[in-house]
């Protein structure tokens, strides 16, 4: 054999082996990928095995919170850890389907749960850069994570989620997975679901979201806190406009809608800065009515428990915007008038501003700590003195102080550190509001020096007839202090309490022209449990003889003392029950004449409507119905009106003269500004003032509305030397029904076959004998003999 085909046998041979060890490689890789192949369907099939069920999503029910409505459908409160609006697919616009598809999952409708290009790419990032992007997910294997698993960056779970989402793929139709991934991605902000989001950041429903808007909602899911329309503007913007190149490239919007709203700035919901927040006030936070949707909402949890602020329940209440605006608005004002009466009390306190490269921290945190109102706004005094006050309302936002701040801060303005007066200095922390001055077209709206009311107030208004709350407000400001006045604060009615003295005189044998003798009386220790009493009338002087209407309308405290003791005590603790107040609270002595007892607001609104209403004890009533997330009734109100005979308190004729009574006090009497202001010839009612002018109080009616007022402190303390109910809650009242019976016409009342008029005053009459008013008593039926003779012999 020759070199030659020697070498090319050996060459040959060398081939050979080569071919061999690459067919044998190729063989090892082939069984080695598929030994991984089943390796890998045999985990699959291992970890599909162990998957959960996917009930709650086959069943499901979205954490629903808590709203309250008022009468007119206006959201007065919402409560609950996650904020969500369940709309179903069908009732979500296409430009929002399209924007969040655009920017999640373009081949949603496609793919059958995970997206393998997208798996790879994610693979591949997570090798170059040497750690677990999260990238790579379907709205699919989103709502698999969202319901079934962690967060945390792992090939395993990665795993986990790719197995759930062919479950839920294999169970659920696509646009079932898309309806749940709609209504449960969180989007920052305690909103959950695009609907929710839609109202969070720009105030209004998903059917009314431009493409930009929607857009710039579907880029939050990546990174909520990131793109942020309200904290981070600059980057929403950015993020929306990547969405919305995403929509123009897969031909869901034509290239004029997506130059157009690219153009568009980034404008959120959020009031810009501290002084539109200021203008903006309740009407634009739903803070009108949070005593009303707080009371709402501890009824609603005593029925429902923990469910209460996750099935999506809607609670509908009676109140009426309008005149609860009117009631915050007539109690703020009043409040605010009062204190500021008594003078500036000095700043809050005191941050050092001293270092300008520290100023705008410094400022940041004293009104952060600072609680703030959202018509008072707490600011830091950059420079202060009798003649100029500058206050920083926020970092980067500054106002000038008008001249009525000098007029009522001057004591603090020209004080000196080290003086018992705190004085207003760079670095104070004080109030302001916003203060209209000036006349016609010199009018002008100024920042003026403020401090929060020590005071406190409550206002309840409801209609008479069928007891539905119009309006509630329990105190100056919910942000401030939660406690609810109306509900929950006991105090002592004062003269607002002597009309059911009256009413239980009336059927005991008083008349309206019964002669009382308004003199001084002492009162024998024996009588009133300690020492001897000798009560005086809040004027300090005493008139003498005169008719039982005329004594009302004085509120004559002498008369109030004598009719008590001509019908005893223990008659009129029980008589009292029929308006709804409880013996234990009105202890059978003679100063419950004088309103020593202890009541709230909400009893008096519903004692009042029973003198309004013809007699009837109406409940009044907050919570008209409560329905669930679908609009099924739960619980509907089915409180017994005026008219219905079984809760008739007290007789017509009694309750037609007790009228005539107190529409006297409005004319003639302590509440006569009631009537000169109002211009009506329905209203009446009751001023009181308690000892010490500790509580001041009216509680009236006119129209279809009655209404209690009251004003305090919390730890009772005079309110003023000369201060009364005429001239504190009344006009808060006052204001209050000058809004709410706009247009409303004056209540005319019929006067019974039982009552009799002689010389302008009314009787009972009496079906056999007729009146006799000559006698002071009303008939043989009602007033027996020991009572009459008590009358004659303790009065006359």
């Amino acid at each position: 054999m020759s070199p030659r085909t020697k070498k090319t046998a050996r060459t040959a041979a060398r081939r050979s082996r080569v071919g061999t060890f690459f067919k044998w490689l190729a063989g090892l890789c082939a069984a080695g990928l598929a030994a991984g192949v089943l390796l890998a369907v045999f985990i699959f099939a291992f970890i599909y095995r162990q998957l959960p069920p996917i009930d709650t999503l086959t069943d499901y029910r979205p954490k629903v919170p808590l709203r309250i409505w008022s009468a007119d459908g206006k959201l007065i409160g919402e409560f609950g850890e996650e904020r969500r609006d369940f709309v179903h697919l069908n009732e979500i616009p296409e430009h929002v389907k399209n924007a969040i598809l655009s920017a999640e999952d373009a081949d949603f409708y496609e793919h059958p749960g995970i997206e393998i290009t997208g798996i790879a790419r994610a693979a591949v990032i997570n090798l170059l850069t040497g750690r677990r992007a999260q990238g790579g997910s379907t709205i699919t294997q989103q709502v698999a994570r969202n319901f079934f698993l962690t967060s945390e960056r792992t090939y395993t779970r990665k795993l986990y989620e790719i197995a759930m989402s062919f479950k839920i793929e294999s169970q659920l139709t696509k646009d079932q997975i898309l309806e749940i991934y709609m209504n449960q991605i969180y989007l920052g902000q305690r909103a959950y679901g695009f609907s929710s989001a839609a109202r969070t950041y720009f105030g209004r429903p998903l059917a009314e979201l431009s493409v930009g808007e929607a857009a710039t909602l579907a880029g939050l899911p990546v990174a909520p806190s990131a793109y942020n329309p309200i904290v981070n503007p600059t980057r929403a913007t950015m993020r929306r406009n990547y969405v919305l190149r995403r929509m123009y490239d897969l031909g869901h919007i034509d290239e004029l809608t997506y130059q157009s709203e690219k153009a568009q700035p980034m404008q959120t919901r959020r009031v810009a800065n501290a002084e539109e927040r200021v203008m903006a006030g309740d009407k634009d936070d739903k803070v009108t009515a949070h005593y009303a949707a707080e009371l709402a909402r501890m009824l609603v949890y005593d029925i429902f428990g923990d469910e209460t602020y996750t099935r999506g329940l809607n609670v509908y209440t009676t109140i009426n915007t309008a005149d609860q605006l009117a009631a915050v608005e007539a109690v703020r004002r009043h409040l605010i008038a009062y204190d500021r009466k008594y003078g500036y009390r000095g700043p809050e306190g005191f941050v050092d501003v001293s270092k300008p490269e520290e100023r705008a921290k410094a400022i940041r945190t004293a009104l952060s700590r600072t609680a703030s109102s959202p018509f008072m706004l707490p600011a830091v005094v950059l420079e202060a003195s009798p003649k100029k006050v500058v206050a920083a309302i926020s970092a980067n936002e500054t106002v000038e102080l008008d001249d009525e701040s000098y007029r009522f801060g001057r004591r603090h303005l020209a004080a000196k550190p080290g003086k018992n007066i705190d004085p207003i200095r760079p670095g104070s922390i004080i109030r302001v509001m916003r203060r209209e001055s000036g006349k016609g077209k010199k009018k002008k709206l100024g920042w003026t020096l403020a401090q929060v009311p020590r005071v406190e107030t409550a206002f309840v208004s409801a209609n008479f007839n069928t007891g539905a709350v119009n309006a509630l407000v329990g105190g100056f400001d919910f942000n401030l202090n939660m406690f609810n006045h109306v509900t929950q604060a006991w105090r002592q009615p004062g003269s607002s309490f002597k009309p059911f003295i009256y009413s239980a005189a009336l059927d005991k044998g008083f008349t309206m022209s019964t002669v009382v003798n308004d003199a001084p009386i002492s009162i024998d220790p024996k009588l009133t449990g300690n020492r001897l009493w000798e009560p005086r009338n809040y004027e300090n002087r005493f008139d003498g003889p005169m008719p039982l209407y005329r004594a009302l309308e004085r509120s004559k405290n002498l008369v109030s003392i004598r009719v008590m003791q001509a019908i005893t005590p223990q008659y009129v603790q029980q008589y009292i029950t029929r308006f709804g107040f409880s013996p234990k609270d009105h202890p059978a002595n003679l100063p419950m004449a004088l309103g020593a007892g202890s009541v709230t607001p909400w009893q008096m609104l519903g004692a009042y409507t029973v003198f309004a209403n013809g007699g009837y004890r109406v409940l009044p009533y907050l919570i008209d119905r409560v329905t669930d997330a679908d609009g099924r009734t739960l619980m509907q109100a089915t409180n017994r009106q005026a008219g219905d005979e079984s809760i008739r308190a007290i007789t017509e004729r009694n309750a037609y003269i007790m009228n005539t009574l107190l529409h006297g006090v409005a004319v003639r009497g302590t509440a006569a500004r009631a009537t000169r202001e109002l211009k009506r010839g329905d209203i009446a009612g009751k001023t009181g003032t308690t000892n010490d002018s500790h509580d001041a109080w009216f509680c009236g009616y006119s129209g279809n509305l009655v209404g209690v007022s009251w004003m305090g402190y919390d730890n009772p303390k005079p309110l003023g030397s000369r201060e009364t109910g005429g001239g504190l809650a009344l006009p808060i009242w006052i204001d209050y029904m000058r809004s709410a019976l706009k247009d409303v016409p004056e209540t005319v009342r019929v006067q019974p076959d039982s009552v009799v008029e002689r010389g302008g005053l009314l009787y009972y009459r009496d079906p056999v004998k007729g009146v006799l008013p000559e006698e002071g008593a009303a008939s043989s039926e009602d007033v027996n003999r020991e009572t009459r003779e008590l009358v004659r012999d303790q009065i006359f």
